[in-house]
């Protein structure tokens, strides 16, 4: 039997591609290309470790992507959560307070300028 091995691409409406591809590019560090995406390179030669994507589903009541009301969040890995979420934070991103810290790493959240829910998580060594 074929399966799937791994997240090929995450794609969502936008009011404004553009703006908000900017938006993106600006305060994420997201290398939006001309074609309105960007593309990630995970394991070996990427300058990054080796790493997952996760794929979950959520009951359809959730209140985890609110106050966002998107049937979506994203999670973006990062190096440095506490850096990333000052950086944020100084440009007037709505950042939530709470970070929460487990066994699977760090994770805090922020809303995009429409209002799209996203996560935020620095994973623990080695992972």
């Amino acid at each position: 039997m074929e399966k799937v091995t791994g997240i090929g691409g995450v794609f969502f409406k936008a009011r404004d591609p553009k703006v908000l591809g900017e938006w993106y590019k600006t305060h994420l560090g997201i290398d939006v290309q001309p074609w309105g995406g960007a593309a990630f390179d995970w394991g070996e030669g990427s300058g990054e470790p080796r790493g997952t994507t996760a794929w979950s589903l959520f009951p359809a009541d959730t209140k985890y992507f609110e106050p966002s009301t998107a049937p979506f969040m994203l999670n973006y890995r990062v190096r440095d959560l506490d850096a990333m979420l000052a950086q944020l934070r100084a440009a007037g991103v709505q950042v939530d307070d709470k970070v929460d810290d487990s066994e699977y790493g760090r994770f805090g959240r922020a809303m995009d300028p429409e209002g799209n829910r996203f996560e935020l998580w620095q994973a623990p060594e080695g992972m």
